[in-house]
C-alpha cells in the first residue's frame, strides 16, 4: 500500500478547533470509547487510527466539514454502518473519519411513483420496513441489513440475494445528493426513469467506495410488495445441476425467480454445527440451492408452478431431494442455512475468502478448476463455496485444514489469491463482485484490470478529487494531484 502523506499533528488540532467552532458539539467526536466503535473493522484485518471523527446531522453540516478538511489539506474517509468486508471505511492513515449514521432520516415514501427519498445513514432494514408499510418493496437484501446503511450500500454498489430479479444498488438508485471533496453540494435528486440531459453523473458515485464524494441522500426505486412467496431447499448433485434448475425455474415461472442461492455441503454442515442451522432433509447431498419465487399478483398459481418446476427437476435428475416452506418460520429456517454461512465460517476456524464473479454459465467450471488448484496447493483444505449463483457471484471461500493453526493458515492468503484470481480472470470474471476493493485489494486490483481501465479510473479520480483527499489509498489507489509532478 502506498504510504499516505503525513499530516502535521498541529494541522489536525487546528482543523479540529475549526470544526468545533463551525459545527454543533455533537458533530465532532473525540471520546475514545465512541471512536473505538467507529475504528473497529468487521473482519479485524485492519486497525483504524483516526484521532477524531465527524458525525454530521445534515448535508449542510457535512458540506462545512468537507470544506474545512479540504482547506487544511486533510484526507477524509466516509463511513456508513461500518459493515464492509474489505476495509473501505477504515481510517488507517490518520484521516478524519466522517460517520454518516446521524443522517438517517427517511424523508418521503411515494407509493404512486414507487420511490423513496432517504438520507445516507438510514439503515437498510428500516428502509425495507418503511416501504412495506406503504405496500411496497425495496428489494435490496443482504446479511448486514440490520446495521448497514444505504449510503454505504450505494457507495459499494451492494448486491445481495435479489440481484437476479431486481439488480444491484445501481439499478435501484434513481437520484443522488452528493457533497463533493471541496464541500460543494451536487443535487441530483431527480426521480426520473428517463433523463438524457447530460452525463449520468450519479453513476460516478455509485460503486465508487467514497473515493470521489459523499453520498448524502438518495431517491430509491420501489416495487409492488409480493402477494405470494414460495421457497424451497433443494439437494443437488452438482453445480451443473444448479444451473439446469435455475434455467428450468426461470422458463417455467415466466421469470418470477427472485433468488437462487447455492451452497456446498461443507458450508451447510458448518452452519448446522456452529450457527444453529437445522438440516431439513433426510440425507446429505454434495450441493444445495435455496430457490425462491414471488409474485405481486393476488390469487396467482405460483405454488402450482413451483411444484411443476420441482417435479421436472426430479425427473431430469437435477434435484435429489427438496422441501418447500409451508410457513414463514419454515422459510426463515431454510434461509438461515444460506445466510448464516459467513457467521459459521468464523466459528469453524480460519477462513480465506474470495468475492468472485464469472458468467453464470461458467460457474461450475470455475468452481471445479479453482477448487482443484487450491487443493493441490494445500491438501486437506476445506472448500466453502456459496453465493448468488443466479447472478454469477460466488463467495469462493476456504476453511483451514483440520488441526492446522489458524494464524499459520491465514499466512497463505496471498498465495491462494494468486491461484484463484487468475482462474477467475480466465473466465472473463472479476475478483470483486460485490464487496468492493477497499484496502484489502487495493494493492492487487490493477494487476487484474486492463491497463486502459486502470488509467481511466485514475483519470476520473483525479478529475473529481484533484487534491486526493477522498478515501485515499483505496479503490483506485493513491492518485497524485494534477498540480503535482
Amino acid at each position: 500500500m502506498t504510504a499516505l502523506p503525513l499530516i502535521d499533528p498541529q494541522t489536525f488540532e487546528t482543523l479540529k478547533d475549526a470544526l468545533r467552532a463551525a459545527l454543533p458539539e455533537a458533530a465532532v467526536i473525540t471520546n475514545p470509547d465512541r471512536l473505538a466503535a467507529l475504528l473497529a473493522e468487521e473482519r479485524a484485518l485492519f486497525e483504524g487510527n483516526a484521532t477524531f471523527a465527524v458525525a454530521p446531522a445534515t448535508t449542510e453540516e457535512l458540506s462545512i466539514a468537507a470544506r474545512l478538511c479540504h482547506a487544511h489539506g486533510v484526507p477524509m474517509v466516509p463511513q456508513g454502518g461500518n459493515t464492509g468486508l474489505v476495509g473501505g471505511a477504515v481510517a488507517k492513515g490518520g484521516e478524519v473519519l466522517i460517520s454518516m449514521t446521524r443522517m438517517n432520516r427517511i424523508r418521503a415514501v411515494d407509493p404512486v411513483n414507487y420511490t423513496m427519498t432517504v438520507e445516507a445513514g438510514a439503515v437498510l432494514a428500516d428502509i425495507q420496513n418503511a416501504a412495506a408499510a406503504e405496500g411496497c418493496l425495496f428489494p435490496l437484501s443482504l446479511g448486514a441489513e440490520g446495521s448497514c446503511t444505504i449510503g454505504g450500500n450505494i457507495a459499494s454498489n451492494a448486491g445481495g440475494i435479489g440481484v437476479l430479479k431486481y439488480g444491484n444498488a445501481r439499478e435501484l438508485t434513481l437520484g443522488l445528493e452528493v457533497v463533493l471533496p471541496d464541500g460543494r453540494i451536487w443535487n441530483g435528486m431527480r426521480p426520473l426513469l428517463k433523463d438524457n440531459s447530460g452525463f449520468a453523473l450519479k453513476h460516478l458515485f455509485i460503486g465508487s467506495e467514497g473515493s470521489v464524494g459523499f453520498v448524502t441522500a438518495a431517491i430509491l426505486k420501489l416495487f409492488p410488495a409480493p402477494a405470494e412467496v414460495q421457497t424451497a431447499f433443494c439437494a443437488l448433485p452438482s453445480p451443473e445441476a444448479a444451473l439446469g434448475l435455475l434455467s428450468l425455474a426461470r422458463r417455467l415461472s415466466g421469470d418470477q425467480v427472485t433468488a437462487f442461492e447455492l451452497l456446498s455441503d461443507f458450508a451447510c454442515g458448518i452452519v448446522c454445527d456452529h450457527a444453529g442451522g437445522v438440516f431439513p432433509l433426510s440425507e446429505r447431498a454434495p450441493w444445495y440451492a435455496v430457490v425462491e419465487l414471488s409474485t405481486s399478483r393476488e390469487g396467482s398459481d405460483l405454488r402450482e408452478v413451483f411444484e411443476t418446476i420441482l417435479e421436472q427437476g426430479f425427473e431430469n435428475g437435477l434435484i435429489e431431494d427438496a422441501v418447500v416452506a409451508e410457513t414463514l418460520d419454515q422459510r426463515d429456517r431454510l434461509w438461515a442455512l444460506r445466510e448464516r454461512t459467513p457467521e459459521a465460517q468464523k466459528r469453524a476456524g480460519g477462513s480465506i475468502k474470495h468475492d468472485i464473479s464469472v458468467p453464470v454459465s461458467d460457474i461450475p467450471a470455475f468452481i471445479a478448476e479453482a477448487t482443484q488448484a487450491v487443493e493441490n496447493y494445500m491438501p486437506g483444505i476445506h472448500p466453502c463455496a456459496f453465493g448468488h449463483v443466479g447472478d454469477g457471484n460466488v463467495h469462493f471461500n476456504f476453511t483451514q485444514p483440520d488441526g492446522m493453526d489458524k494464524q499459520a493458515f491465514l499466512e497463505h492468503w496471498d498465495p491462494i489469491n494468486e491461484i484463484v484470481y487468475p482462474i477467475a480472470m480466465s473466465f472473463n470474471g472479476s475478483i470483486s463482485a460485490e464487496h468492493g476493493v477497499g484496502l484489502l485489494k487495493a494493492d492487487e486490483i490493477s494487476a487484474y484490470r486492463p491497463e486502459i481501465e486502470t488509467e481511466l479510473n485514475h483519470r476520473l479520480k483525479a478529475a473529481l478529487d484533484p487534491a486526493g483527499l477522498m478515501n485515499p489509498g483505496k479503490f483506485v489507489g493513491n492518485v497524485k494531484s494534477q498540480n503535482q509532478s
